[in-house]
């Protein structure tokens, strides 16, 4: 008997098939962070690894590539992870805070240069 489920939604068993039965991202990739292709596709690499490349000619955030391949969030970390030690795409993290307390742009800040704009 063959379940169906909801359309869009990858099996639990093909999803396991695709990282290799791995658990976790060796490089913590933070959901904006932003990934672009150093590479074209190599013919040895599996169909998703070509999708992500493709995807990426431009910048795209983490969380969208998860969006647009419609896998989730954690099977896309391992498999940019896999792309980043092999050189195939580069990724840049979110800045981080100026100090441990606070944001990089206080509210006061922002609306100083809300206010700025309004005024181009």
């Amino acid at each position: 008997m063959v379940t169906v489920g909801p359309v869009g939604v990858e099996s639990p068993d093909r999803l396991y098939t695709v990282i290799g039965g791995r658990r976790g991202a060796d490089v913590a990739l933070d959901p904006v962070s932003l990934v672009v292709a150093e590479s074209g596709p190599s013919p040895d690499m599996q169909s998703e690894h070509v999708d992500i490349l493709r995807l990426c000619v431009r910048p795209v955030a983490v969380v969208e590539l998860a969006a647009r391949l419609g896998l989730p969030l954690s099977v896309v970390r391992i498999l940019l992870g896999d792309l980043l030690d092999r050189g195939a795409v580069i990724a840049r993290h979110p800045v981080p805070p100026i100090n441990g307390e606070g944001t990089r742009n206080d509210p006061e800040t922002l609306k100083q240069v809300l206010h700025a704009l309004q005024r181009l």
